[in-house]
């Protein structure tokens, strides 16, 4: 690194909003260095040693875990429906076996937990091809299915439901709903991930971020009414939903998370399941 500063990776998703709106309002961040990206974006960073920390795709750390440590006691988790990770298809779930589904490229856990819903829980045989178009409409010109995540997906989910959009016998799937459906256990869509070699060089000041992060899950537990006023968001879902999906995103990491982590590992680390 050029500088003694902590570059940590920043997804612009609202499901983090309320945790890098403590950082940038409510601690002392000026040994911070934020980086912008979607999650594969800042998974690459991560891996290329141009990031120290992110919070990052589990399946990024599940693939490496030579390469890194995970700040204890942080996740982006649910149990149960997540509302921004979700499948768009012209068919019911059961019906997708032999089609072809697009997925976005913003996303590896996410990809990957389809994969694994589709073929160890549906037993489902689908074909797989990658899309940066935004549109639930357009894509599903060429597919049968399309899996969105972050704002994206609920954005288009707003469109889609609005009155008189809402293509004929259009099937959403909320995927940590049926994560959880088949598991009984929470989905952990990602980790607070150091590099090893930044945990050696910058020890303090990755402890003093997971102090500010575990004082930013305290403020915003306390303040989502507030926080919601400020996050971009709330130009397109209105801020009672934004604080009713930050209230269903679990931010911690306890032992039952860890026990659908370690499912989840199960699954993911087969060779079929690996997004390219």
């Amino acid at each position: 690194m050029k500088n003694g500063k902590l570059k940590i990776g920043r997804i612009p998703y609202a499901n983090l909003f309320p945790v890098f709106h403590y950082l940038d309002n409510h601690c002392d961040h000026s040994e911070y260095t934020f980086v912008k990206g979607v999650p594969s974006t800042l998974n690459r960073m991560l891996r290329a040693g141009e990031l120290d920390i992110s919070p990052s795709s589990s399946i990024e750390f599940l693939k490496n875990k030579n390469r890194y440590r995970i700040l204890p006691w942080h996740s982006i988790s649910s149990t149960g429906q997540i509302k921004s990770i979700l499948l768009f298809s012209t068919v019911p779930l059961n019906e997708l076996g032999g089609k072809t589904i697009a997925v976005t490229s913003d996303s590896d856990t996410s990809v990957a937990m389809l994969k694994i819903i589709l073929r160890e829980f549906c037993s489902l045989e689908c074909k797989f091809k990658k899309t940066d178009l935004r549109s639930v409409k357009n894509i599903l010109s060429s597919a049968s299915a399309v899996l969105h995540i972050g704002d994206t997906a609920m954005h288009e989910a707003q469109k889609l439901s609005a009155a008189g959009q809402q293509p004929p016998a259009l099937f959403t799937y909320d995927l940590g709903e049926l994560w959880y459906k088949y598991t009984g256990l929470p989905f952990v869509y990602a980790l607070w991930v150091v590099r090893k070699k930044a945990l050696d060089e910058k020890t303090n000041l990755i402890k003093k971020l997971s102090s500010d992060l575990i004082n930013a899950k305290k403020y915003a537990d306390r303040k989502f009414s507030l926080i919601a006023k400020e996050a971009p968001q709330n130009k397109w879902i209105g801020e009672k939903d934004l604080v009713h999906y930050w209230n269903i995103i679990s931010y911690d990491f306890t032992d039952k998370h860890l026990e659908g982590l370690r499912l989840f590992e199960k699954y993911a680390l087969k060779k079929v399941v690996i997004p390219g």
